[in-house]
């Protein structure tokens, strides 16, 4: 299955791009697809516990599965004040 992944932030950083189409098994859920994407930067990795997902403009759970043609937004916290 082809996807896109966004990343943002500090993401972007870490995981070193902003845009990425991605094949994934059907059924990958989007844990599934953290852990491929952030195997090369345990930093990235370390973010998990607060990084959202977004399926196709919606935030979703990490348990949720994939779609061929799925778009998913890494969200990190965001700071600010």
């Amino acid at each position: 299955m082809a996807l896109r992944v966004l990343a943002f932030a500090r993401l972007r950083e870490l995981l070193g791009f902003g845009e990425r189409d991605v094949d994934v098994a059907p059924q990958t859920t989007l844990d599934e697809l953290w852990t491929s994407l952030t195997a090369s930067s345990p930093e990235a990795a370390r973010l998990r516990p607060s990084t959202r997902f977004a399926r196709n403009g919606v935030v979703v759970d990490g348990a949720t599965a994939l779609a061929d043609g799925d778009e998913i937004a890494l969200l990190p916290p965001v700071g600010g004040g």
